[in-house]
């Protein structure tokens, strides 16, 4: 992959602190009407790390997801973004503020076009940051090729392509990816990884990666959480995500 140059209207050249905490979440509860989802979760994301987020389906993964994202009502506890509280922010707000998420399914407009599903992303960008940075393409050369395809037209690994260019276009200082492999071709999953993995190097924000696979998460995780029927039941670094056991069962693998 390309490499890309750092410069004032790049994509990645967003002030951070790496380590910083961007995000905290504490003893969050959540309900679906009189049904609870999750229970006292807590988690953070930090600049220049990749947090992941495992447990098998029907676990809370999502939940959290759209809970961070302003998509989901929190009950109980705080969702802290650099240090202030955004638990009533809604969702328009949070992109604004540097949150980007790509949803499981993806979400592309399947009758737009692959340079109009890019330029869904302005609405929340002030008028000079309204262009397709070049350094889209050089993540997703192949998107550059389909520019005037349909969103539907395109395979689901070009269309989750498409979905993370659109929100790198936010110029995110945390970047969410609900399940980004989820049937996948494994050359694509390998195209994301490594995308992944170049944001995390160049330490310009956070990345929470919602995970069923443990091998992709082992490769990419700095830190984990795990849930289970709505709470979390386990967390750590990548060493113990590599070697522990009760990873394994908490998995099912």
């Amino acid at each position: 992959m390309k490499a890309c140059k750092k410069t004032s209207k790049s994509l990645m050249f967003i002030w951070a602190d790496k380590g910083k905490n961007m995000l905290e979440v504490n003893n969050i509860d959540v309900f679906y009407g009189a049904s609870q989802a999750l229970y006292d979760v807590s988690m953070k994301a930090e600049i220049g790390k990749v947090t992941c987020v495992l447990g098998r389906n029907g676990v809370g993964k999502t939940t959290l997801m759209k809970s961070l994202s302003g998509h989901q009502n929190v009950k109980a506890g705080q969702i802290n973004w650099q240090g202030d509280n955004i638990n009533q922010q809604a969702p328009f707000t949070r992109a604004k503020n540097g949150i980007a998420y790509v949803p499981q399914g993806r979400d592309i407009f399947g009758q737009l076009t692959v340079e109009e599903n890019l330029k869904t992303a302005f609405s929340s960008l002030p008028k000079k940051q309204r262009f397709i940075d070049e350094e889209v393409y050089e993540l997703f050369p192949v998107l550059k090729k389909m520019l005037h395809r349909r969103g539907g037209d395109l395979s689901g690994g070009q269309q989750q392509q498409l979905a993370i260019a659109r929100a790198l276009l936010l110029r995110p200082k945390m970047l969410i990816l609900d399940e980004p492999t989820e049937g996948i071709q494994p050359s694509i999953i390998k195209d994301i990884q490594r995308v992944i993995e170049l944001l995390r190097e160049r330490g310009n924000m956070a990345i929470v990666l919602v995970e069923q696979y443990l091998d992709f998460a082992m490769a990419l995780a700095d830190d984990y959480i795990i849930l289970e029927r709505g709470r979390v039941v386990s967390s750590g670094d990548k060493h113990h995500l590599a070697g522990s056991e009760d990873v394994k069962r908490l998995l099912a693998i």
